[in-house]
């Protein structure tokens, strides 16, 4: 049987799985540079899933470890769906020490609601005070 593994270890990544994922299939992160999802990695909280040794599935936080933090990046590679390995590395997430005690904590879905709902994550109490600066197609050529 096999087994499914979280690890937070930078050296773990397979930065191959992750930005295939990323640049090539999710809706958000579309032709993402790899070197700007190194940088990205490199000043973030991340955390794979393993089955048997290979990389299925990603998260990254982005945090000050204090106060604050922002969840992004969440996958699992399409045909390991369905199978609870999200709501695991949720779980995985949400107890990592360096992750307890903060005042606020955001992510952006547009399709998986129910699943940060489990975990505790609703809309924001107050939409009016947030604001943001986006810009969904930096990744893609200038047309």
């Amino acid at each position: 049987m096999s087994q499914f593994e979280i690890s937070s270890e930078p050296a773990r990544l397979d930065m191959a799985v992750v930005h295939g994922y990323l640049s090539e299939q999710s809706t958000w992160a579309g032709g993402m540079p790899r070197a700007l999802l190194e940088r990205a990695v490199a000043n973030s909280l991340c955390f794979g899933g393993y089955l048997d040794g290979r990389q299925i599935a990603f998260a990254r936080v982005v945090s000050d470890r204090a106060t604050f933090a922002n969840l992004v990046d969440v996958f699992v590679l399409p045909e390991y769906r369905g199978r609870g390995y999200s709501k695991a590395l949720m779980a995985a997430v949400l107890a990592h020490p360096e992750l307890q005690g903060l005042r606020r904590f955001m992510l952006a879905t547009a399709d998986a609601h129910g699943l940060y709902a489990q975990f505790g994550f609703t809309a924001p109490l107050r939409p009016a005070s947030l604001m943001e600066r986006y810009f969904p197609d930096i990744y893609q050529p200038a047309k």
